[in-house]
């Protein structure tokens, strides 16, 4: 008895001790019990040594003085820079003048009948009404600026994306070269992508359309990418035993079986680049993204509010109608498609050419329908009676001023009073117990490189807000999600609001939180909750609901509750979509507490606005550098490796 005692319990330990994660922490417990008092002795101090600190402010202003200093004269700009800069601007105003000279009407018609062409006729009467919706809050001029600049931006994403895409779908090579590249681009966020273009192509259009092609074209490339991968071999060695060659197998096999992928690809480059588009405003792309800008720059509500409804508009009538475009993909055609197609483009047409005739291309002053002044009567009220003195609970200024003194300002002030040196050791433990020692390895990296650029203080404000912003986003994203996925009244009451809300630029979400909360820290937080909420709700409740049904009939079986089987089946089984729910929560946080900046947020998005607008692209290019670290650092933390997940699985 004692012998099987003996073994039980060392078959145990030895259980214990082979589980990959006890190994880590023990050796994470010998690292710090030899690292932390050597480097608390010799680095007491919780601020950033200045001797290993790198000043680029003098080498990057001298970059910024040598590209302005030789825009009109070095060959590079002459020869190749000022002609692409010419080709954009000449793009961008030859789309823009075709809509004005199609007119109104003649806009609204033909967006209705490729609607209807596509998807039928609840979207087409729903795309016409978005469109004189636009026209109706006066927006009509600056919608179709946006609209210009979204037609050549999402063409060139699409034609760059494709190409990349085809590389790595048909080279291996170039899958491997091109993934952690694509990767990384997915975390930054998208104020991140504006300070390289403005460097070199200076404020205005060609730089906010190249900012938004970067930015929307790495969709494209994965998903053309995995569409091209993912073909069926059966079908690619049936057409290659019929003697083809590889550009007939690539026309003929592999991108009509990659149909859907490249559609949905094009749904996200578009959605991708109107959102860059209205934040490429900052740089002066002009449009409805100009018109929130300055808006919220004077606190104007109503005026944020009125450029703010056509930027929602626009964005959920073009991913409804790619989105119905890619679902009906694949299926047969109506024997009078081509009839239908050819009278709506012939009564597209005939609208166009009777607003022309009769003189009406431009939206009636008449018809517009003001809504600043009563919007901002609104909030004046909500300033006077539910900012603050609202028995019991309390006013929302009194809410986001308790949020920022009990939770921010803590939080921001125990993370800069933590040494430099712990706050590496504690990224690099997270990220080698849920990954890699790789993976610790970019991480701490990452973070290092925030210390050297002189803007650790900054870049732990900025953390802080982003932390708290995703404990609230994940404890209500977590709740929400697992009440859709056990309950189908709930998920149908959530999807159209998830939808709108998915589907919103992140420059919209500044609107109400000002108009709620003013401006400062918790604001942007407030903002970047609401942003980041839906995918959490998303992968939590499709993650639950894809649990085996078998594991949760076993439970029931043997009599478990329905908190049991959500606490011991469900969310153990969910787990993977669980962490990639944490993942994505973090990146989309982040995207917002940046653009926070705009409304009082701090940190590094002010810097980045600062320099933006200052023309100090030295402070701007610092900033967006600790930003993209930060971005790194945080998406290595939260993401397992895949390695990892597939021996897991």
């Amino acid at each position: 008895m004692t012998t099987l005692t003996a073994t039980t319990r060392g078959t145990a330990t030895s259980g214990v001790l082979g589980n990959p994660l006890v190994r880590k922490l023990g050796v994470l417990l010998v690292l710090a019990a030899v690292v932390v008092p050597f480097a608390a002795s010799r680095w007491g101090s919780g601020a950033w040594p200045g001797a290993l600190t790198v000043d680029l402010s003098g080498p990057l202003g001298t970059a910024s003085d040598w590209i302005v200093d030789n825009r009109d004269s070095h060959p590079l700009f002459l020869y190749f820079l000022g002609h692409v800069s010419n080709a954009v601007v000449i793009a961008v105003r030859a789309v823009y003048l075709a809509l004005l000279a199609v007119g109104w009407a003649g806009v609204t018609a033909v967006a209705a009948l490729t609607a209807w062409r596509v998807a039928g006729v609840r979207l087409a009467l729903g795309t016409a009404a978005a469109f004189l919706a636009c026209g109706l809050l006066g927006m009509w001029v600056p919608t179709m600026q946006t609209l210009a600049l979204m037609v050549v931006a999402v063409a060139a994403s699409v034609v760059a994306g494709a190409l990349l895409g085809l590389a790595a779908g048909l080279s291996d090579r170039m899958h491997r070269a091109l993934r952690p590249v694509l990767d990384t681009m997915q975390v930054l966020p998208a104020f991140a992508y504006l300070l390289p273009v403005v460097l070199v192509f200076g404020i205005g259009v060609p730089a906010a359309v190249l900012a938004t092609v970067v930015y929307a074209a790495p969709p494209m490339a994965r998903l053309t990418a995995l569409g091209l991968r993912g073909a069926d071999k059966e079908v690619l060695e049936a057409v290659e035993s019929l003697g083809t060659t590889a550009r007939q197998r690539l026309l003929t096999a592999r991108v009509p079986l990659a149909r859907k992928e490249l559609l949905l690809g094009l749904n996200q480059t578009i959605m991708m680049a109107l959102s860059m588009a209205v934040i490429a405003s900052v740089i002066g792309a002009g449009g409805l993204g100009d018109r929130v800008y300055q808006a919220l720059a004077s606190v104007d509500v109503g005026a944020a509010l009125a450029a703010g409804i056509p930027i929602v508009l626009l964005a959920v009538v073009l991913d409804r109608v790619t989105g119905a475009a890619g679902a009906r993909l694949g299926d047969a055609p109506a024997p009078d498609a081509r009839l239908l197609g050819a009278c709506a483009l012939a009564a597209a047409v005939v609208v166009a050419a009777v607003g022309r005739l009769v003189g009406r291309l431009e939206w009636p002053e008449s018809w517009e329908v003001g809504i600043a002044e009563p919007v901002n009567r609104a909030v004046d009220w909500m300033t006077a009676h539910l900012y603050s003195g609202v028995p019991v609970v309390g006013g929302t200024a009194d809410w986001a001023g308790r949020f920022t003194t009990w939770v921010l300002d803590p939080l921001r002030d125990g993370l800069q009073w933590l040494p430099w040196w712990s706050v590496l050791l504690i990224v690099a433990a997270l990220a080698w117990l849920i990954g890699t020692w790789r993976t610790a390895l970019t991480a701490v990296l990452a973070m290092a490189a925030i210390g050297v650029l002189g803007v650790w203080g900054p870049s732990l404000d900025t953390l802080s807000q982003v932390l708290a912003a995703v404990a609230v986003t994940l404890v209500i994203g977590f709740a929400t999600g697992i009440a859709a996925a056990r309950s189908d009244r709930v998920e149908r009451l959530l999807r159209p609001v998830l939808d709108v809300f998915q589907t919103m630029p992140q420059f919209v979400y500044l609107i109400p939180v000002v108009a709620l909360f003013g401006v400062g820290r918790a604001p942007a937080v407030a903002a970047a909750v609401v942003y980041a909420l839906p995918a959490v709700v998303r992968i939590t409740a499709q993650g639950l609901r894809q649990v085996d049904p078998a594991a949760l009939e076993s439970a029931r079986s043997l009599g478990a509750t329905g908190a049991q089987q959500l606490r011991q089946v469900q969310l153990p089984l969910a787990r993977p979509a669980l962490l990639l729910a944490v993942n994505q929560g973090v990146v989309l946080v982040l995207a917002v507490v940046i653009i926070g900046g705009l409304v009082g947020g701090g940190a590094l998005g002010y810097d980045v606005v600062f320099g933006l607008a200052q023309g100090d692209l030295a402070t701007g290019l610092v900033a967006g550098a600790a930003i993209v670290c930060l971005g790194l650092m945080l998406d290595r933390v939260t993401q397992p490796t895949g390695r990892r997940t597939t021996k897991g699985a």
